[in-house]
């Protein structure tokens, strides 16, 4: 009778190895997990009814179908996203066999995406030590290079995007790690709390790379005419419940998102809430969360989301790639933390499901990095709307100096001169003389400058005007140097620069020039020759 049953519960096990073997291959994941899952009890009931029998091969058998199904369970877990479980149940099948190629290769790639690029060159080599033929050879090689060298991105930072640029953005978007360079949070003067500079920082140096935890895009379509309901309005509210949905089963996947999610403002009070160690950021602190924390609160999650999620297309950012066909939105974690202001001094790059944050001009140690959230190249009062729109009051540097000389009666007529649209050659000349007899010089100029940009960008693309007032109007690339040195890098403003040096005939000064203006719109990820392309000199 006895004998009977162990036959039958072999049946049982070869049955549900084979089906869950066909689900693996059919690649629907979950239900090979629960199949597998079944088969990982099976077996280890019986291997406790039987640890002590005497029967080697059997045991040996039923030990090596238990390795098996924790390395594929292994790999289907992996496959969607369950990457604390997977690495479980590799550690489980290596004990049963520590020489199994097939579970060091599947959890090198689990560190791999997890950004533990040390452990899984480990796995990797440890997987080539225990290759049988050269079948995977080439596979694990390249596996081995993609960890050597997003190690090196981590720990150091350097990007080199030349090649996908230079190739015209061709094929996928590159691969890159997760870094966190000279940064640290803590509590900020502008609004609650902030990233801040730990050391000095060159303009252009990549200050953080980082992968969203979720991202959607999608193409918005144009207002139809004859329709009560905004078609774009309905798109994005489509593609906002899809995005709550991607990053609330990220948080049920991963134990670290629930807790770092856990750690951002959903618009509440911020000095009740705690100022978190940069460490929790980095990718080998998984450890430091608990796995019993759970996203109860839908509605603080949705504020969460509403107050630190980031648009693609905003007017601070650049998008590389085939992405800029797209409007997208997305969560990057540690970039949550940057306030806003109308003098900053960073911007992002958005590369595939990547963000990168560099310095948009010299940042200072103990300095806080900021980026615009809205257009900073607006007059103060169009600025004070703007904050208001985003529940916030700008405190920077910048706008207290407008504010202090908003009241004098040249500015006023400027500013109503500028607002009713009249010749912006006029209102450039009267600005530009006003500053003299005021003597502003350097920041306080460039601040201006900025703040009245689309009259500077209007008398620039005017040859009437220009020719109307001739050299009372500064050449393009000192107002754009300016304006640079003053509020960051623009594409906008880099734009008429490069209009400016080309008049100047585009010699090797004239491109250095164009060049050093660059590095603050996109930073230092690419060589020369790729930036000239950037540039489209």
């Amino acid at each position: 009778m006895k004998h009977e049953r162990l036959e039958m519960e072999e049946d049982i096990m070869q049955l549900l190895r084979s089906k869950a073997t066909e689900l693996l291959l059919r690649e629907e994941w979950m239900e090979s997990i629960q199949v597998y899952s079944q088969l990982v009890s099976l077996c280890q009931q019986q291997l406790s009814e039987n640890h002590d029998k005497s029967d080697s091969d059997g045991l040996s058998k039923l030990r090596k179908t238990l390795r098996l199904a924790f390395s594929n369970r292994a790999e289907a877990r992996f496959r969607l996203g369950y990457f604390s479980e997977a690495l479980e149940d590799c550690d489980r099948a290596l004990d049963i066999e520590i020489t199994h190629f097939k579970t060091h290769l599947c959890k090198g790639k689990i560190l791999l995406n997890l950004n533990l690029h040390i452990g899984a060159s480990d796995c990797f080599k440890t997987a080539l030590l225990h290759l049988q033929g050269n079948e995977h050879s080439e596979t694990l090689h390249g596996y081995l290079e993609r960890s050597k060298r997003l190690e090196f991105q981590s720990r150091t930072g350097n990007l080199d995007l030349s090649d996908w640029v230079l190739s015209g953005f061709r094929g996928k978007s590159p691969e890159l790690a997760e870094y966190i360079g000279a940064v640290q949070i803590k509590r900020s003067e502008k609004s609650g709390r902030g990233l801040f500079a730990t050391k000095d920082i060159e303009v252009g140096t990549v200050l953080l790379f980082t992968k969203a935890v979720a991202t959607v895009r999608g193409i918005l379509p144009e207002p139809a005419e004859d329709s009560d309901l905004d078609s774009t309005e309905s798109a994005r509210l489509v593609m906002w419940k899809d995005f709550i949905d991607k990053v609330f089963a990220a948080t049920t996947r991963c134990k670290k998102t629930r807790g770092l999610i856990s750690t951002l403002s959903g618009g509440e009070e911020e000095e009740s809430l705690s100022v978190p160690d940069i460490s929790l950021f980095r990718p080998e602190t998984e450890e430091l969360f608990s796995s019993e924390e759970k996203i109860d609160d839908m509605g603080r999650l949705l504020n969460v989301l509403d107050v630190n999620c980031l648009t693609e297309d905003a007017i601070s950012a650049k998008v590389l790639g085939k992405n800029c066909d797209y409007y997208g939105v997305g969560i990057w974690m540690l970039a949550s933390f940057i306030n806003h202001s109308c003098d900053p001094n960073a911007r992002r790059l958005h590369i595939g499901d990547h963000l990168v944050i560099h310095a948009s001009k010299d940042i200072k140690a103990g300095d806080e990095i900021t980026f615009a959230y809205f257009d900073v190249l607006l007059p103060l009062n169009k600025r004070s709307e703007m904050s208001k729109t985003w529940g916030f009051y700008c405190k920077c540097k910048r706008c207290k100096f407008e504010e202090e000389i908003s009241s004098r009666g040249e500015i006023k007529e400027i500013e109503l001169a500028f607002e009713r649209g009249s010749d912006m050659g006029s209102v450039v000349v009267r600005l530009e003389e006003g500053m003299r007899r005021w003597m502003m010089k350097g920041k306080e100029k460039g601040y201006l400058r900025a703040s009245y940009w689309a009259a500077f960008s209007g008398a620039f693309g005017s040859e009437k005007s220009m020719r109307r007032w001739g050299r009372r109007i500064p050449a393009e690339e000192v107002v754009a140097e300016c304006v640079t040195e003053a509020v960051g890098g623009d594409e906008r403003v880099l734009r008429v620069a490069i209009q400016g040096l080309r008049k100047h005939g585009g010699g090797l000064f004239e491109m250095e020039k164009a060049l050093k203006l660059g590095r603050c719109v996109y930073g230092k990820v690419v060589k020369k020759q790729a930036l000239r392309a950037l540039l489209e000199l």
